[in-house]
């Protein structure tokens, strides 16, 4: 008998131990829940009532562009370049490097061993170059070489810090009616004359 109150004292504690402990781990998780709601009451209610609703404001894109240098601040910019590169033993930069694209004007096409090459006509500084595909501008790079045209890159920086590429078409400019008739007056004139007989000389059989 004493065996058998023991034994149902023994169970009894150990079920109200487990008792104890269930309750205590109930408590324990109903404390730990409102922190996280008051958390997601803060993020979707992050507006102050009491202050007058203001809609979002957007970041417009800048509308102004970088203006180039002027002509002479990029030719001496490029002198430095290349004062740099000699310097350094190691291949210059072209002067296209410091042109514009709306300085050129193209004014031959034609093929080389390298394929199709290109005369162009600096406007600012009357300057001819020879430019291949690839070549670099100040504002842009020969991407094609056609028959007729050159087609261009150009990058368009604005003031807010953003670059962007357009495609540039410049066809091959077509001489105009005083060129025309000075090469159509020059061919006549470089053409032999036809030979006349000298007075004496023999006549050829």
């Amino acid at each position: 008998m004493n065996y058998q109150r023991t034994i149902r004292y023994g169970m009894a504690s150990v079920l109200t131990l487990v008792a104890i402990c269930i309750s205590g781990l109930t408590v324990f998780g109903q404390d730990q829940a409102p922190p996280k709601k008051a958390a997601v009451s803060r993020k979707s209610g992050s507006r102050d009532p009491f202050r007058k609703y203001e809609p979002p404001t957007k970041v417009s894109k800048s509308m102004t562009k970088l203006d180039a240098p002027l002509i002479q601040t990029r030719i001496e910019r490029y002198r430095v370049q290349k004062m740099a590169a000699a310097a350094a033993h190691v291949a210059p930069p072209k002067p296209t490097t410091a042109l514009l694209l709306n300085e050129l004007q193209v004014t031959g096409i034609f093929r080389t061993p390298r394929g199709w090459a290109a005369m162009v006509e600096a406007t600012p500084i009357k300057l001819s170059y020879v430019i291949y595909p690839g070549e670099s501008f100040f504002d842009g790079q020969l991407v094609a070489i056609e028959e007729s045209r050159l087609v261009f890159r150009r990058e368009i920086v604005w003031a807010d810090g953003r670059h962007e590429k357009h495609v540039e078409i410049k066809p091959l400019r077509q001489p105009t009616a005083v060129e025309a008739m000075t090469t159509a007056k020059a061919a006549p004139a470089n053409t032999p004359a036809p030979e006349t007989a000298k007075p004496g000389a023999p006549e050829k059989q």
